[in-house]
């Protein structure tokens, strides 16, 4: 019977699971899955370390919800090969606030501290709380710790950080905060690893998924992000829109009449590639695509990442190493040889036959910026913080 360390990453209609070894050193993964459609048309699929498969569902007119979803993968786990004992669960909580800087011990205080942070986040927050406040209800003996997309960040000045708001505002809290953070910082903590070379120096990483933004690192440590005070901000991405003049907030409300929830609607779940394309905001239909409107999608996107590139490198002062990650980063050759060939002053020179073979070291011998497809492990990230957090470690 293994200790594992439950990690969960909760959305509106899905659950995502990892489960851990806390007895390998390197929390080697036991089972990863996710059960989605949660109140749709509930599915169930667990692979295992060995990549056995089991599936599980439950037809269209059962709502299995949070609960039920958390009350399956419970006794899944008790019944798993010769069983689990779980001894904590770590949660992805997308904002943390200006208070929350570190992991922490999920207690009620803190929860209700978080949840008064949703409208900061409100695809995500309130959903990614769900769970904690389950599994302290079900299971009250089990340590939970909240690890936030936020954290990483704030190693950033106070000057990177700051809106050009009166201070009455900012001191409300609206400032720059970024996200994606728990992937930025598996990156860098593999980075020695991996590149060496490049591991102290200037490097962009850049998180392409559905949800999408950049980070500069100096010497491992976050100095600017694309993303600002929600996670709508910087790049395209699948369905949100990402940087947009004030103004048009404006002009929406102003002229066309929408509503505050209308525009919510808008720019995070009907813009982005989806809505430039009018296709899809899947990466991979897009690039399969012949349409017209898909293909200026794309060129928007490739361009708006290349211009940030050169945003977060001016505020480096330099860039030495460039980091693909994430969905769209780690598996499209075909947009990391777009973005490589716009950064070519520079210096970045792309391998082809590298980029193609999906790296990890994707630039040529003679290319000034090294450049590099990597993959991120938020859920291992996660995982690291929950151990440190409890002191379940590893025997």
């Amino acid at each position: 019977m293994a200790d594992v360390i439950l990690v969960l990453n909760a959305g509106s209609s899905s659950l995502k699971f990892s489960a851990f070894d806390a007895q390998t050193p390197r929390l080697d993964l036991v089972l990863h899955g996710q059960v989605e459609a949660l109140y749709t048309n509930p599915r169930f699929c667990s692979t295992g370390k060995d990549g056995d498969v089991d599936t599980e569902e439950w037809g269209t007119d059962y709502q299995l919800g949070h609960l039920g979803a958390i009350e399956y993968l419970a006794g899944f786990l008790r019944s798993h090969g010769e069983g689990h004992r779980l001894i904590a669960v770590g949660h992805r909580v997308v904002h943390g606030g200006q208070r929350f800087s570190r992991a922490v011990m999920a207690t009620p205080d803190v929860i209700d501290e978080l949840e008064c942070l949703s409208p900061l986040a409100p695809l995500h927050q309130t959903h990614n709380l769900k769970p904690i406040r389950i599994i302290a209800q079900l299971r009250p003996e089990i340590p939970q710790v909240a690890c936030f997309d936020t954290m990483f960040h704030n190693t950033q000045t106070e000057t990177s950080k700051a809106y050009a708001l009166p201070a009455s505002i900012a001191e409300r809290g609206v400032r720059r905060y970024g996200f994606h953070g728990l992937s930025y910082e598996y990156i860098a903590s593999v980075l020695p690893e991996v590149a060496p070379a490049a591991a102290g120096g200037r490097i962009v990483v850049a998180h392409l998924g559905n949800g999408a933004s950049m980070c500069a690192m100096v010497a491992g440590k976050s100095v600017a992000s694309t993303m600002g005070f929600t996670a709508v901000d910087g790049l395209p991405m699948g369905t949100r829109c990402g940087s947009l003049d004030p103004g048009v907030i404006l002009y929406l409300l102003d002229e066309l009449k929408m509503d505050s929830q209308e525009i919510a609607d808008l720019i995070y779940k009907r813009s982005g590639l989806l809505g430039m394309s009018g296709v899809s905001s899947d990466m991979r239909t897009l690039l399969a695509s012949t349409d017209p409107h898909a293909r200026f999608a794309l060129d928007v996107y490739t361009y708006r990442i290349a211009r940030e590139l050169g945003s977060l490198a001016a505020a480096m002062q330099g860039i030495d190493g460039l980091v693909f990650t994430a969905g769209v980063g780690e598996h499209a050759a075909a947009i990391r040889e777009r973005v490589v060939r716009d950064a070519a002053w520079l210096g970045a020179e792309l391998d082809d036959a590298a980029n193609q073979a999906g790296g990890p070291l994707i630039s040529r011998p003679s290319s000034k910026v090294s450049v590099w497809a990597i993959p991120t492990n938020e859920e291992l990230m996660i995982a690291r913080h929950t151990q440190s957090v409890t002191g379940a470690s590893a025997l």
